[in-house]
């Protein structure tokens, strides 16, 4: 036995704490193609369904992986036992919905002056929001 595994049983936990898996993936896998599998996999029922690879973020060991890492350089020696299933968190980032409110800039600035004691002066500009519906 060589001790090196050619592919890794990964689950997809939920941030409702369901999973999608457990499923065996090649470590050449890319983190995009696992997002691609969550995609295809979502349960129907679910209504906040991600819609783009990009609305996924998989979190392992802690760390947010990239979409271009393999599944293999993702593996973390204190997590993955040999064998075992490794959970992978989910995280779905929405789209700002159609109806949220808009931001509108006015467009005055606002200026603000502080001195201190040793009368330095400094100047913190801003621009004031409007939101409209």
């Amino acid at each position: 036995m060589s001790g090196v595994q050619d592919s890794l049983e990964i689950r997809f936990r939920l941030i409702d704490g369901s999973d999608i898996g457990p499923k065996s993936f090649p470590v050449a896998a890319s983190v995009a193609s696992l997002k691609e599998s969550i995609l295809s996999q979502w349960p129907k029922e679910k209504n906040n369904a991600p819609r783009t690879v990009k609305d996924v973020k998989l979190i392992s060991g802690g760390k947010i992986l990239e979409n271009n890492k393999t599944v293999g350089e993702c593996r973390s020696p204190l997590c993955d036992v040999p064998g075992g299933v490794t959970t992978m968190h989910v995280v779905v980032s929405q789209p700002p919905q159609e109806k949220e409110m808009k931001v509108k800039s006015d467009p005055k600035q606002h200026k603000c002056q502080i001195k201190n004691a040793e009368d330095d002066v400094y100047v913190h500009e801003w621009l004031p929001l409007k939101f409209i519906r």
